[in-house]
């Protein structure tokens, strides 16, 4: 078809933030409380793996975040303003502006809960914690949780050649990789149930150790000491894939 693009859709939710607005005069300004995506994780799971934003424009709606990259080549995780790229090898790597993603969520993570573990816990144990400080099942969520981990587990996906197969069979085959006795973050979203299809509803993380050299999509893992901080987004903004 002839003539220019046609821009790129979005789609805007605005929710109710009751129990968790911020004091009068230190409310942080309007698009900074809200959690961007792009595409959806059905259009995902089906094979929409073809990249429809850049890395650079994913970090103009945050500083936070978790997603994949253009034909599904490997785990990204948004840390600090900086997108890494965790590969089916395993290996991290920092990702460069242009580089292009099918589907990612960001936001500006700013704590309104923390807290600290005071004992070694799993990730069973740890999810119920980030969910003892949320104030509702109807907001989005963005976490952050830094600490040392006797052991994490992880996985991350290898990048597919077209015809794209459907996300399931990709993950049979994943790569799956250790580490103890580390340092890191963990980063991600919990979504509510009314959103299922258009992302995965309840937890979904993704760790990055503090050197840089592992990370992927979490499996497992066991905190020794970690401080869990908590984000409710009251808006939610949806790029839609073209």
């Amino acid at each position: 078809m002839g003539g220019s693009p046609a821009p790129a859709a979005l789609l805007v939710v605005a929710l109710s933030l009751c129990a968790l607005t911020p004091a009068a005069g230190q409310e942080p300004p309007a698009e900074r409380e809200v959690l961007f995506q792009t595409s959806t994780i059905n259009a995902l799971l089906d094979g929409a793996y073809t990249g429809g934003l850049t890395v650079g424009e994913l970090l103009q709606h945050g500083d936070t975040g978790i997603g994949t990259f253009d034909s599904l080549d490997g785990e990204m995780v948004v840390a600090d303003g900086q997108a890494y790229q965790v590969l089916a090898t395993g290996e991290v790597k920092p990702v460069d502006d242009g580089v292009a993603t099918p589907f990612a969520s960001a936001t500006w993570f700013e704590a309104d809960a923390t807290l600290d573990l005071d004992q070694p816990c799993g990730l069973d144990a740890l999810k119920a914690t980030l969910d003892s400080l949320r104030a509702s099942d109807n907001l989005f969520y963005a976490a952050r949780v830094d600490g040392r981990f006797g052991w994490v587990k992880t996985r991350s996906v290898p990048r597919q050649e077209r015809p794209f197969p459907p996300l399931a069979e990709v993950t049979r085959r994943q790569p799956e990789f250790e580490a103890r006795d580390v340092e890191g973050s963990i980063v991600g979203f919990w979504c509510p149930t009314y959103v299922e299809g258009v992302n995965v509803s309840g937890w979904h993380l993704h760790f990055l150790s503090a050197d840089r050299r592992f990370g992927g999509h979490l499996l497992d893992l066991t905190a020794t000491r970690a401080r869990v901080a908590l984000d409710p987004t009251p808006e939610f903004r949806l790029h839609l894939p073209q």
